[in-house]
């Protein structure tokens, strides 16, 4: 993943530690003040939340240890890889996009940032510049041609 990528990662899981959980446990607290806990939605209410930010926390801190943060900027040359932002041309209808390929965990289409497990990224790799890249969607096949490739 990238260092971008892994550092929004990291500032989810202080967040969940440091201001999710003591929120939680406050509100669990609050909710058995209220008596019976078989009937209190309250106290269901905290504990299932707690249930879904222990298990994000888990999954975070699993990703985290095993990431490997790549810089994009160390990187250079004009072929796609890990990291490459893609300035693209769709060929039916000459609509420009750009995409930087990134790791699944920080993959965000509507900020550009395309999973290297995506079909699209997995068409790119190993092009370059001029070539085009066919892509088969739920709507029919794609082609794009690769206008552009830089890491930054």
């Amino acid at each position: 993943m990238t260092a971008g990528g892994f550092e929004a990662l990291e500032e989810e899981r202080k967040f969940l530690k440091t201001v999710e959980r003591p929120s939680i446990i406050k509100a669990i607290e609050v909710a058995r003040e209220h008596g019976d806990l078989s009937e209190n939605a309250e106290y269901h209410a905290a504990r299932e939340r707690q249930s879904f930010t222990e298990g994000r926390l888990a999954e975070l801190e699993d990703v985290i240890s095993r990431a490997e943060v790549i810089d994009p900027t160390s990187i250079t040359g004009k072929i796609i890889r890990f990291g490459a932002t893609v300035r693209l041309a769709d060929q039916d209808n000459d609509e420009k996009s750009t995409y930087q390929i990134v790791g699944t965990h920080e993959s965000d289409i509507a900020e550009g940032k395309l999973s290297i497990t995506s079909p699209l990224a997995r068409a790119l790799i190993g092009k370059t510049v001029g070539d085009t890249a066919e892509v088969n969607t739920p709507g029919g096949g794609k082609s794009y041609e690769i206008m552009k490739v830089q890491f930054k």
